[in-house]
């Protein structure tokens, strides 16, 4: 009897019988000179971008990682920490001090943001004319934004002295009785204020006076012919066009107002019984006056947690705004 044919097998590719049989590799793609030179231009960028990615590593994302984990802890800076969880933030809901320093903050923001953007608008909308020195006034609006708020409080320090300032010294002429200003607990915030106006007004200017240029005239001048005075082409075109830029003023504005520090530092120190005693001046004087640094750095998240909600407001609110352009 024949016997039956044997199943043909095949090998595998670990198998011994299978080491001979190599299946073919797809080729290379030869490195073409363009994606050589890319690759050296990427090397490059990374190398001249890897001094400023370290220092802001190192300067920015460090120390805000490392105070947010002083602020569950108690921290002399010198002394080993020790850490006591949400103690800190617990401390700050019942402490009179912080609640004076968040009252004053919120007081300066409201009347600072909003008046120096209206302030500003009133300016640029004056300075946005054909008129003689026209060059000469934004130049002089701008200056008191570029001098240093350090260099705002010396001044303005000398000036407003009560004894020997010039202030006082002209309302003695006008028959009025001499203030207190910066040595007033009712007085020394609204005067911080004024200062502020007078500095920094001139970067809304400038902002509102690049705006307005960019307004389409053919809009101005459709509204006239429609019979639209000064205040109808005001609120129907000028406003609506400029929309987008006044949220921006009023995020720059609020952060600028809630991160205000150097000001109170050489005018009031945070006094006269800590009417001038703001967020950033508290935080500072807990940090390294007081030197409870984990306490210091829980009130610095509290502000960042406030400035986070504003940005998110803003950014909610701005939403409408883009159908406007």
């Amino acid at each position: 009897m024949p016997g039956l044919p044997r199943p043909i097998t095949v090998p595998s590719r670990g198998s011994a019988s299978g080491r001979g049989l190599r299946h073919p590799e797809p080729p290379k793609t030869p490195v073409t000179p363009v994606q050589r030179r890319r690759r050296r231009e990427t090397a490059a960028a990374w190398a001249y971008v890897s001094p400023a990615v370290l220092i802001i590593l190192g300067l920015g994302v460090v120390p805000v990682a490392w105070s947010l984990v002083l602020s569950f802890q108690v921290d002399d800076l010198v002394t080993p920490s020790r850490w006591t969880g949400l103690d800190n933030y617990a401390a700050l809901a019942q402490d009179p001090h912080f609640a004076q320093a968040v009252g004053n903050t919120v007081l300066y923001t409201v009347l600072y943001v909003p008046l120096s953007i209206l302030f500003g608008f009133l300016l640029a909308q004056a300075l946005n004319r054909r008129i003689r020195l026209a060059g000469l006034y934004r130049t002089l609006v701008l200056v008191p934004f570029v001098l240093s708020a350090t260099a705002q409080g010396v001044l303005f320090s000398f000036i407003l002295d009560p004894q020997f300032g010039a202030a006082n010294s002209l309302l003695h002429h006008l028959g009025v009785s001499p203030q207190g200003f910066l040595t007033d607990p009712a007085q020394a915030l609204l005067v911080l204020v004024g200062i502020t106006l007078w500095s920094g007004t001139g970067f809304c200017v400038v902002v509102y006076l690049a705006a307005l240029q960019d307004v389409p005239p053919s809009l101005v001048e459709a509204a006239r012919l429609d019979g639209a005075g000064t205040w109808r082409v005001l609120r129907h075109v000028t406003l609506p066009a400029v929309t987008p830029v006044t949220l921006f003023l009023v995020l720059w504005q609020l952060i600028t107002s809630l991160q205000v520090f150097d000001l109170v530092y050489v005018t009031t120190k945070g006094g006269p019984l800590g009417s001038t005693t703001v967020i950033v001046y508290f935080v500072w004087e807990q940090a390294f006056k007081n030197f409870t640094a984990g306490y210091g750095a829980a009130s610095a998240y509290v502000l960042a947690l406030a400035l986070l909600v504003a940005v998110v407001v803003l950014r909610v609110l701005r939403r409408p705004g883009k159908a406007l352009r």
